[in-house]
């Protein structure tokens, strides 16, 4: 399998990076192919331009390179995974800034008309996401509504034909112990594991010596 990873936290030595590079590992010591991106790290530009707000016609061909490199690879992916801060109820920018530069019409999805309903083209048919939050789950549901939970299972994957989705979330993290950390990076491991498992896996997994 081709597994795009993608992190989105802009300080090096963060436990979003421990997670990144904890399901990297377990996911090539698998035998994947893993397309792995720090963001922040690469300097990835998150500001859409004029020119790339269109949002039924097909994209233009962008002039970013590193733009371009994602949208090339997207299509080849097999599976998705996002690392990131529960950051008021969003993504980080640089992560939102590449769901609207990347996963842009003709790309990730085609649209008929401005009402009508969007036909998915991105391929991987699952994907994973692992948060960390300092809000408890109790009140990340009752007051705020778990909007992350919206954003990815309900309106950014499946719109671009993403419809296995599964999200986890380490909390509460800023203040945590370092066995609590070490258990939730064997469970993100886990997890990696768990997704190329998932029906729809195409390719035999080898299990590590």
């Amino acid at each position: 399998m081709r597994i795009g990873v993608y992190l989105a936290h802009p300080r090096p030595g963060s436990f979003n990076h421990a997670v990144f590079d904890a399901v990297v590992e377990e996911l090539s010591g698998r035998g994947s192919q893993v397309v792995a991106h720090d963001l922040c790290a690469e300097g990835f530009a998150p500001l859409l331009s004029a020119e790339e707000t269109e949002t039924v016609a097909a994209a233009s061909p962008t002039q970013d390179a590193q733009v371009m490199l994602h949208r090339t690879e997207v299509a080849t992916l097999d599976a998705l995974v996002f690392v990131h801060p529960n950051w008021w109820g969003m993504p980080p920018a640089v992560l939102t800034g590449w769901v609207q530069r990347v996963l842009a019409p003709g790309v990730a999805y085609k649209l008929g008309t401005a009402e009508g309903e969007p036909i998915g083209l991105v391929k991987a048919g699952r994907a994973l996401v692992l948060n960390t939050s300092d809000t408890p789950a109790e009140r990340e549901e009752s007051e705020f509504g778990d909007p992350l939970q919206n954003i990815w299972a309900s309106c950014v994957l499946p719109y671009v034909g993403v419809t296995d989705v599964r999200r986890v979330v380490f909390r509460t993290v800023t203040d945590s112990a370092g066995e609590t950390r070490a258990d939730w990076l064997r469970q993100a491991r886990r997890e990696a594991a768990a997704l190329l498992a998932r029906p729809g896996c195409r390719d035999t997994v080898p299990t590590p010596n």
